[in-house]
């Protein structure tokens, strides 16, 4: 279910990031590993993050996601393994929360994308999808909620 679409400037956000290149179905895999290692490179640091655990996808080409998944820092987090300094971007965007599992983002980012050109919004360039309530808050998938977020032209 994808709550009714709302737009508004999100600011750029600094945040500590890993790179991933993976096939889409490699996906659930890599995130929770990848998670761990964040969280622990900021606990290593004297560091909290300042918001949820997002994903920025940079191309999806051929199959293959390009894409970020980090989680918002106050302050520069400094390079440790594949943990490294990045941001989110900022400028105005179209949003909506998807609640259900993770197993529906892909469906909730096709009818987002069908309600949001249907509304007249022309995207451009990124998009990201943060993790606001996840399966560290409940083991109940329905209580999950994941924030889409499409930058505007």
């Amino acid at each position: 279910m994808l709550d009714p679409l709302h737009v508004g400037e999100s600011p750029a956000r600094s945040a500590a990031v890993i790179r991933l290149q993976v096939p889409q179905k490699e996906l659930p895999r890599v995130m929770g590993p990848a998670i761990q290692e964040l969280l622990a490179a900021l606990q290593a640091q004297g560091m909290a993050p300042a918001g949820p655990v997002f994903s920025h996808y940079l191309s999806m080409d051929a199959g293959l996601f390009d894409f970020e998944v980090g989680v918002p820092v106050a302050a520069a987090v400094a390079p440790v393994g594949r943990v490294q300094p990045g941001q989110l971007p900022g400028g105005r965007v179209v949003r909506t929360t998807y609640h259900g599992p993770y197993e529906g983002l892909h469906q909730a980012w096709r009818q987002f994308g069908e309600l949001a050109r249907a509304q007249g919004y022309q995207p451009a360039g990124g998009f990201w999808e943060s993790y606001v309530i996840g399966p560290e808050t409940s083991p109940e998938a329905a209580t999950w909620r994941t924030e889409l977020n499409q930058l505007l032209g």
